[in-house]
């Protein structure tokens, strides 16, 4: 199944019912993920710019999409991304058909 990359930043009323209420959030988590057909690899809390990141594994696109969606309508989030990741074996497959590719081309020159 395809990789994932979730990072997500909690909106200010989801944050403060957190405070006023500790609630395990990696379990609603997994509850969605596993849901959709998912695979919850680790969730984090996190300093920075985002304050939870989660490595999934999904049947497709349209499974995490529909989980995003979810998120979304919600409220509980104020914004985030999903990235697509591949393992060390799909970036050398890639490598390989970028090297077949690589001739055919041309950049714009001045």
């Amino acid at each position: 199944m395809p990789h994932y990359m979730f990072q997500g930043r909690y909106s200010t009323q989801a944050i403060k019912a957190m405070v006023e209420n500790p609630q395990d959030r990696e379990a609603a988590a997994r509850a969605l993920v596993e849901a959709a057909g998912g695979k919850m690899h680790s969730f984090f809390f996190c300093f920075g710019q985002e304050d939870v990141v989660a490595i999934l594994e999904f049947p497709d696109d349209t499974a995490v999409a529909a989980c995003v969606l979810v998120l979304g309508a919600s409220g509980a989030l104020s914004g985030g991304a999903t990235t697509k990741l591949l393992t060390a074996s799909e970036a050398q497959s890639a490598m390989a058909a970028g090297k077949a590719l690589a001739g055919s081309y041309k950049p714009a020159t001045g």
